[in-house]
């Protein structure tokens, strides 16, 4: 029963956050698909991109022991950037995500160098840098539980907390 229930999780979290299964994520897998990037409707404060209720804000996706952004995670940032623009009262706080493998200290740190890299890039195209704070959960908030690929392709990520809208 407990198997039956973590695939049911699995399928719905990926059907949801939009991310593959697989072990990394690459340019040529799919991307979030295209949101009225206006869309609002759903935004709440303490909402986060990874239960949808962030607005149009996107969490992204790392591959392994990495912070360097894809073109899959940039085009998802993109289009997180021009929400950010176009509702210029919504403030962020994007933290840094890591799967289960490796120490506590890697890990913070790691996800740190992931808020971080998703700060920068929002900045170069064109948010304040007043209105992203950044931090870093390492391994303590996975979003999968399981210890495989699948799982821990979804932990590695940069989710979006709306502080102010």
């Amino acid at each position: 029963m407990k198997k039956i229930f973590n695939v049911l999780f699995l399928a719905g979290a990926l059907a949801l956050t939009s991310c593959g299964g697989g072990a990394t994520k690459s340019d040529s897998e799919g991307s979030t698909p295209a949101v009225s990037t206006a869309d609002s409707s759903n935004l709440e404060v303490n909402g986060d991109s990874d239960s949808g209720k962030a607005g149009a804000l996107s969490t992204v996706y790392f591959d392994f022991n990495s912070a360097s952004l894809t073109g899959s995670t940039k085009a998802t940032l993109d289009r997180n950037a021009e929400f950010l623009k176009e509702n210029t009262s919504v403030e962020v706080q994007v933290e840094g995500h890591c799967d289960e493998r490796g120490g506590v200290q890697y890990n913070i740190a790691l996800g740190e160098k992931r808020a971080k890299s998703i700060k920068n890039y929002l900045v170069a195209m064109g948010v304040s840098a007043g209105r992203i704070s950044t931090i870093s959960y390492g391994k303590e908030r996975p979003v999968a539980f399981g210890h495989e690929d699948g799982a821990w392709s979804q932990n590695r990520r940069g989710n979006f907390v709306v502080t102010a809208k």
